[in-house]
């Protein structure tokens, strides 16, 4: 059960307070202007990346895209290894302490916790905000943003629903780096999916009563999964004909590919649910519950008689082999880790390392991230002054850049950050909290009646940011900064050698926060600010410290990444 947050603190900033304040108000108008405007989009090609060893700045800037957020150590290792060489190394970096196993040393898998969500977002927190592999945290997230599974949408029925969400993220985790069709074989048999996607249990059809099987999950399959709802061209531009989009599937697809998710039920071997172990294994197949007879979609036919493993085999073989997957997936992820509005080009190029990694595999996922990150696009510095060029960092990232920036730690174990999808009291946004199974955002999300919307771009992020959204997002960040959240603490001892030089210290937080994107105004108005209150002591020290992550937190330039 979540524990509700406490009220906001009471500002501590001196005679700062109206600043963030004055930001906050502003915000959104702020941030649409620097999200998109400026005519249409242009297709000129970067200029190539060169293998010199990046700055500091391009250093950050990278890590804002490839990671959980930025540190000084993190930023001199990219420096000294090079983009391509830290790719390397987190690669080859052991995943974390799952999340299951960090549940059952804290002593969730105790029965009290059966029917309750306790120990879930803690778990999902602790993973990433201190998970070293900040890489696979980073591909983690953002393909719980597409193979989207909400816990509040988990149901009761066998309990242990924080166990069946944390087993869901683990499992993205697992294959963060490996093959997109392995992925999909494993979520198709996870709990999580078939519970919130409605097919487990789901039968065959009864020519009696009139039932049919479930389409739930073979609608989503295909429309949020693997090949959205028109055929695309290699670049991800839709196929026309006529001038018109075609569309990938019709209503007797999703009924022909229901008949493969029957029969599938949770794996309750040895027990019938005292414990959570079954909600990480795959689910097993009812022969009598499956569907017999054939199955047609997309112009494919698993014959009559075919078992349910067999059947899900061929099925997820017909749709991983579609074309459309390549660059449907291809923009998906660019859009979650680089820029909303990538150009065909970019999309073009990283499909085809989705085609062929260059070993003759398909769908290798780390060849796939690796294409995004080094694209001469993502690393061009040119596209730091394109206004069409980035992305508005949703909320979690804000939080966690700020928490990997200074050592964020909880010196109890517990990660009480609570669940943090309330708009008004928290972020508008936790880790697999999602409203639907269409994420927080869609990813074709335009914000109405906005220079993006003239410009004929997209802004997904937006959708879940409002002026409400913008304060609600600066009070649960002072709550943070107040340590007012649990026994989170963060390490600030690298900032108090600056603090009572305020130009410096907005310098620091400017490069490890924001890759040096706050502007000559933004960072002049900041000084101000801070060189109007006290200075000398420990605590006037921590005090312009909390006051510059504030206004630095709260500045448009940083919550826009380029």
């Amino acid at each position: 059960m979540t524990t509700a947050l406490p009220a906001p603190a009471p500002a501590r900033l001196d005679t700062a307070p109206a600043l963030p304040t004055a930001l906050a108000a502003t915000a959104t108008a702020s941030l649409l202007a620097a999200c998109g405007g400026g005519g249409a989009a242009t297709e000129e090609p970067p200029p190539p990346v060169t293998e010199n060893p990046p700055s500091d700045a391009e250093a950050s800037r990278f890590l804002t895209q490839a990671s959980m957020g930025a540190t000084r150590a993190e930023i001199a290792r990219v420096v000294a290894l090079g983009y391509s060489g830290w790719l390397d190394e987190q690669f080859a970096k052991p995943r974390s302490l799952s999340r299951w196993d960090w549940l059952v040393r804290r002593g969730y898998d105790a029965s009290r916790f059966r029917i309750t969500q306790d120990g879930f977002d803690n778990a999902a927190w602790r993973a990433l905000l201190s998970g070293t592999d900040t890489l696979r945290q980073r591909v983690t997230l953002a393909l719980s943003e597409i193979l989207v599974v909400s816990i509040d949408g988990l149901s009761s029925g066998g309990g242990w629903k924080a166990f069946q969400a944390a087993a869901y993220l683990d499992l993205l985790e697992e294959h963060a780096f490996g093959n997109l069709r392995d992925l999909l074989g494993a979520v198709s048999r996870s709990t999580a999916m078939a519970v919130y996607l409605t097919y487990r249990g789901n039968v065959k059809a009864n020519p009696v009563t009139g039932s049919l099987p479930d389409e739930n999950y073979a609608r989503e399959l295909m429309q949020l999964f693997t090949i959205g709802l028109v055929e695309l061209q290699a670049d991800g531009s839709p196929r026309l004909v006529g001038g018109q989009p075609v569309e990938t599937y019709g209503p007797a697809d999703v009924s022909g590919l229901a008949r493969v998710f029957t029969g599938w039920v949770p794996d309750k071997a040895g027990g019938s649910g005292e414990t959570p172990a079954f909600q990480r294994r795959p689910l097993v197949q009812v022969a009598a519950r499956h569907e017999p007879g054939a199955k047609h979609f997309l112009g494919t036919t698993i014959a009559a008689n075919t078992n349910g493993t067999e059947s899900l085999r061929l099925a997820l073989d017909a749709l991983f082999a579609h074309p459309n997957v390549g660059p449907f997936w291809s923009q998906q992820l660019i859009k979650r880790l680089v820029t909303s509005n990538p150009s065909a080009a970019y999309v073009g190029r990283v499909a085809a390392v989705f085609d062929d990694d260059g070993s003759g595999t398909r769908g290798n996922l780390q060849a796939v991230v690796r294409a995004i990150l080094l694209d001469s696009e993502a690393r061009s510095a040119s596209r730091l002054t394109n206004p069409q060029w980035g992305k508005l960092r949703e909320p979690v990232l804000r939080v966690a850049a700020w928490g990997r920036a200074f050592a964020l730690n909880s010196p109890g174990g517990a990660w009480a950050m609570g669940n943090t999808s309330d708009p008004s009291e928290g972020l508008g946004q936790g880790p697999l909290r999602s409203p639907s199974v269409f994420n927080f955002f869609r990813p074709g999300y335009v914000p109405p009646n906005t220079a993006i919307a003239e410009a004929d771009l997209v802004a997904p992020e937006f959708q879940i940011t409002s002026e409400s959204s913008v304060i609600g997002f600066l009070n649960f960040f002072q709550r943070l900064l107040e340590g007012s959240i649990g026994d989170l603490t963060a390490d600030y001892s690298s900032l108090m050698p600056l603090a009572d030089n305020a130009a410096s210290l907005a310098d620091e937080l400017n490069l490890v926060l924001a890759a040096n994107r706050l502007g000559g105004d933004t960072l002049a108005t900041i000084v101000a600010a801070i060189d109007s209150m006290p200075k000398g002591t420990a605590s006037s020290r921590l005090n312009r410290i909390k006051a510059t992550l504030m206004l630095v937190m709260a500045a448009p330039e940083n919550l826009v990444q380029k």
